[in-house]
């Protein structure tokens, strides 16, 4: 099998997988994601982050049942939310129904699989989606974004964000999660055992480092590319795409500093645009699934 089929074939493996995992749990996740005073903390940055102005036209990756959609849209022209799962889809329209929002839609089809036009959006966002990406499907889902975007245009994402411990940050968060399980006891001791298989697998859940991110968000095209903590493990990832010269905003290359592009290989990759920032914050714990 050439490698293009076998990358295709990886990538349709893992969409059926999420589209089994999220048909179970749509319901609980709408139930206990506005319980989660961590997750709420990401939704509040990436809002903030994202800035929106009342004619954006805003797209959200992995929209789940609407926490960061609903909210732009109080905000924004239009946003479509976009989700792997027909039941999430199904929940962020119900969800919008009841909270008197109409200028929402959603489509329930695979983040890799979508197709928008060229610079025909102002904002694409996502949060705590994109760590279910193959590594190769998170690249490409920054280059899409770019294309996507208008001149101007930004993309937010929450996430969480860390490594294997390749960098500071990531021993601190590993180290941190080590801790309080030990704490709990025998129940913690196997959610250990748990979330290292997990862990060092990468079966359901892929979470790559900040820098990482930063990284993809520079080898793709985007500028001032800021990369900043909330809570333990999640972080918020933004960056521009340039606008042309003589636009009134002129594009200029800075210093590039490279940052790890495949953490599994301690590769490291050029980036065209500003180098990233980023920005330190106190770490608080995020509750643990």
């Amino acid at each position: 099998m050439s490698s293009g089929r076998q990358a295709a074939s990886g990538a349709d493996r893992n969409i059926a997988r999420q589209r089994r995992f999220w048909a179970r749990r749509a319901a609980s996740w709408d139930h206990g994601a506005g319980d989660n005073p961590g997750l709420l903390k990401v939704v509040e940055r990436v809002l903030g982050e994202a800035d929106p102005s009342p004619e954006s036209f805003a797209v959200d990756l992995g929209c789940g049942s609407g926490q960061v959609t609903l909210a732009l849209a109080k905000r924004c022209r239009t946003v479509v939310g976009v989700d792997v799962s027909e039941e999430m889809i199904a929940l962020l329209l119900e969800n919008a129904k009841r909270e008197g929002v109409s200028n929402v839609e959603g489509r329930a089809v695979p983040i890799e699989r979508l197709g928008l036009p060229e610079s025909s959006v102002d904002l694409v966002v996502s949060n705590y989606a994109l760590h279910h990406l193959r590594d190769r499907d998170k690249q490409t889902a920054v280059n899409e974004a770019f294309r996507w975007l208008r001149p101007g245009g930004m993309l937010v994402i929450g996430d969480m964000m860390f490594g294997r411990g390749g960098d500071a940050r990531d021993r601190e968060i590993i180290g941190s999660k080590l801790t309080l399980l030990l704490r709990q006891g025998p129940g913690g001791w196997w959610r250990i055992i748990k979330n290292s298989g997990r862990y060092l697998i990468r079966f359901q859940e892929r979470p790559v480092s900040m820098s990482a991110w930063a990284a993809m968000f520079n080898k793709a095209g985007l500028i001032d590319v800021q990369a900043i903590p909330v809570v333990n493990e999640a972080a918020v990832v933004r960056g521009t795409k340039p606008k042309p010269p003589g636009n009134g905003s002129p594009f200029r290359e800075t210093s590039d500093q490279s940052a790890p592009n495949d953490e599994r290989h301690g590769n490291s990759t050029g980036r065209r645009g500003s180098s990233a920032n980023i920005v330190m914050a106190t770490m608080v714990p995020l509750r643990i699934r």
